[in-house]
């Protein structure tokens, strides 16, 4: 539940509230995980909405508005855990064309450091279907959009009767080297949709950790195998997804992660894309990206951030043993 502090005196005043993290994303221990973080983030950001008198509820059926997560940019400095009361603050930092921009910060005092920093686009998408609406309140019809994302970035790509699998990997392929990542195909679920169709962010967040989860398994050194021998478990200290077109329930739905880049022994990051097939093509519907780094687990409410071993470093450059 979300609890607000005084309304703000006008629109570009910082919304404070606070926020309690979810059991069910509580991952290691009493940690959070970063894709309750970003839940916690996107709370915070409808908080907003609702704080000017525009609660998700009344945008739609009033206005027949769905107020859609269209980007996600994160930055978790120190970890949350399960109890602890989450102090949020939200400012409205820009208007782009067809999404507002807010700034979210959140830190587990009113007055302490931060904990966690975000920028969260947001946009209004309208739903033609059902009874007669009124128009937009004015202070937000800058933010009606008829379909999300951005046309020019999802540009198909031709598959004809080519595996698709094969030609992403051919795609995300660096400077003619083999494509060091995964890919899979799914259906999109309506579990992960919202506004009776539509893939949300969330479950992006989902499938973004869906394919941390498939990758190091396929190198061999699945979560599980390096929790139990060397009791490591990943830390993410950096996501973001930005929306480029829509992905509808039960389309055909290709995700790609691709190792982008590995810091020294410390981090490594992944490009996270999203693609559903149509008429012979691949639609690019979301692209981001995610840094994880190992944290090993020293007591029930310690860790420690550790450096890759040689077989970690192996299979994330793509030339360990696999299994």
């Amino acid at each position: 539940m979300t609890v607000l502090s005084a309304p703000p005196t006008s629109r570009t005043d910082a919304v404070r509230g606070t926020l309690q993290p979810r059991y069910e994303g509580v991952n290691v221990g009493t940690w959070v995980g970063f894709k309750h973080v970003n839940y916690l983030v996107e709370e915070a950001a409808l908080a907003w909405f609702r704080s000017h008198g525009w609660p998700v509820s009344d945008l739609y059926h009033d206005h027949g508005l769905c107020l859609d997560v269209v980007g996600i940019d994160t930055r978790i400095v120190q970890a949350l855990r399960l109890d602890d009361t989450v102090h949020t603050e939200v400012r409205r930092a820009a208007d782009e064309p067809g999404a507002l921009v807010l700034k979210v910060a959140l830190r587990t005092a009113a007055d302490g450091p931060r904990m966690v920093s975000a920028t969260v686009r947001v946009a209004l998408r309208f739903d033609p279907r059902g009874a007669a609406v009124a128009a937009a309140p004015a202070p937000l019809a800058g933010l009606v959009t008829g379909r999300l994302g951005d046309p020019a970035a999802a540009t198909p790509i031709p598959v004809g009767t080519a595996d698709p699998a094969e030609v992403l990997a051919a795609r995300h392929a660096a400077d003619g080297s083999p494509h060091n990542g995964i890919v899979w195909r799914s259906v999109v679920p309506y579990y992960h949709c919202h506004f009776s169709e539509r893939l949300q962010m969330s479950g992006y967040l989902r499938l973004m950790e869906e394919a941390k989860h498939r990758f190091v398994a396929a190198r061999g050194v699945s979560i599980k195998t390096l929790l139990d021998e060397q009791g490591w478990i990943p830390a993410v200290p950096h996501s973001r997804i930005t929306l480029l077109d829509e992905a509808v329930m039960e389309e055909e739905l290709y995700t790609v992660l691709t190792v982008t880049r590995i810091f020294k022994r410390l981090t490594y990051t992944s490009r996270f894309d999203t693609y559903v097939r149509r008429d012979g093509a691949l639609v690019p519907t979301a692209t981001g990206e995610i840094t994880h780094g190992y944290a090993a687990l020293t007591g029930r409410s310690e860790w420690n951030l550790v450096s890759f071993d040689d077989r970690l470093l192996a299979a994330l450059h793509g030339t360990g043993a696999r299994p």
